[in-house]
């Protein structure tokens, strides 16, 4: 499609002569806006195929002009284009109607393909935006990360219900959403409902909703249904999804006619959840986990912390003005070996206060140790602990404590999941957490 005519908005002159130069070689016929205004008026005169938009321009910035075009009616393709854009940024383009983003500078090969690509697209009468922009993509270049996005991928592809493991903090709603946004409902709602809202007493309300209010199950008709600690659910909530999903049809309250069930229901739960539990339906984690995808903890790719720390200081910076400031290598390195108790969640809050409460350009090392001392003792690794040079009882009652600190940490201040996780039954686990001078409401509060 040689022809295709292709609009580029770029307040940038040197991208959008650039841009126009290469695109043109290849026989495109191409037309320049520096602005938004110079952009609108050529929408509304030109007859365009495609259009590369900047998202951040001076006078109105590149997802306004899109939800402009998006409200009028037919939209013309667009490719977002950014230098420095953030994951709400990338969902909420796509939202609109955009098919695809690419990160700037812009390599030849990516924008000759990103642009081959859309038009094909366009020409096939394809579905908009079944590229998933890169940003959505959860980071990381180690082995274990790219495993695991090419294990999700794969997934996507199949219409099934998906439970997704991993300890607090690990990201389990990252791959959710990244799950979700490769699949064939990609274009349809993604609702998420967290598994404590949904108790014995208003559960159903939240879940089924009545003919007034919709509930999460019939605003996600269509689309994905995310089910976030899906193991704090009450047993009714677990009989009434349970008998939906073998029924495969629900009713709304009031109402008198069933309605069809069409949603792809992704879950979340703490590690070897699928292995079963004596507080969840065997039956509906069997229906629920017809796919089991593994989250691992971050302390299983510590080769990807410097990536993470570039990519969330960028992330903070744009999304809460946060000032910019970089690590030094030697706190980089610090923070690799760092054993990470509650994982990317962690990981990001550090990054926040370090960005809002320093004041110099680098992060350096001593900065990070200060910030990494904040969290102890309960997060002290047991081997800093000189338990030798203690007496058997007093050794006995700091292991214990500070074992379960970390157990508690690590479950999110939960100790029903602590209970199952150390084996102990959870009468006996309060007493033993009170013998022990540990406060989980304290360690839920911190975490």
């Amino acid at each position: 499609m040689k022809t295709a005519r292709i609009l580029i908005v770029d307040d940038e002159s040197n991208i959008r002569e650039l841009l126009e130069e290469i695109l043109s070689e290849e026989g495109y016929e191409v037309v320049t806006a520096e602005n938004a205004e110079a952009a609108r008026a050529i929408y509304e005169s030109q007859h365009l195929d495609l259009v590369l938009l900047d998202i951040w321009m001076p006078d109105t910035d590149g997802i306004t002009l899109l939800r402009e075009w998006s409200a009028a009616g037919e939209l013309v393709s667009v490719v977002m284009m950014s230098g420095h854009g953030t994951v709400d940024t990338a969902v909420e383009a796509t939202r609109l109607g955009a098919i695809d983003f690419m990160e700037k500078p812009v390599s030849l090969a990516k924008l000759l393909q990103t642009v081959e690509k859309a038009l094909a697209q366009q020409q096939a009468g394809e579905q908009r935006r079944k590229l998933l922009p890169p940003m959505v993509t959860p980071v990381g270049k180690s082995d274990t990360i790219k495993s695991l996005r090419d294990q999700v991928a794969k997934i996507a592809q199949h219409d099934m219900h998906v439970l997704i493991t991993g300890e607090q903090g690990s990201g389990r709603e990252v791959f959710a959403r990244y799950l979700a946004s490769l699949s064939s409902r990609s274009q349809d709602p993604f609702v998420e409902v967290t598994g404590s809202s949904l108790d014995a007493a208003d559960g159903r309300r939240r879940l089924l909703g009545d003919v007034d209010k919709p509930g999460a199950i019939e605003q996600a008709q269509g689309g994905t249904l995310f089910l976030n600690d899906i193991d704090e659910s009450s047993p009714e909530i677990q009989n009434l999804l349970l008998t939906t999903l073998e029924d495969g049809q629900y009713r709304l309250e009031g109402s008198h006619a069933d309605r069809k069930l069409n949603v792809r229901i992704i879950s979340s739960a703490p590690p070897v959840f699928d292995q079963g539990s004596q507080d969840f339906r065997r039956v509906l984690l069997a229906h629920l986990g017809a796919v089991v995808i593994r989250i691992p903890p971050l302390r299983e790719y510590a080769e990807d912390v410097p990536e993470l720390l570039r990519y969330q200081v960028e992330t903070l910076v744009d999304s809460e003005n946060l000032p910019l400031r970089r690590f030094s290598v030697a706190a980089q390195n610090r923070l690799r070996n760092y054993p990470w108790p509650g994982n990317v969640a962690e990981l990001r809050k550090m990054v926040r206060r370090l960005l809002m409460l320093g004041s110099d350009e680098e992060i350096g090392l001593d900065e990070v140790e200060a910030e990494l001392s904040t969290e102890a003792p309960s997060r002290d690794l047991l081997v800093q602990q000189d338990l030798l040079a203690m007496p058997l009882r007093e050794a006995r009652q700091h292991f214990e404590r500070a074992y379960l600190q970390q157990q508690l940490l690590l479950c999110g201040g939960k100790v029903g999941q602590l209970a199952k996780r150390v084996g102990m039954e959870r009468t006996h686990l309060y007493r033993k957490l009170r013998s022990l001078g540990v406060d989980f409401r304290q360690v839920m509060a911190e975490d």
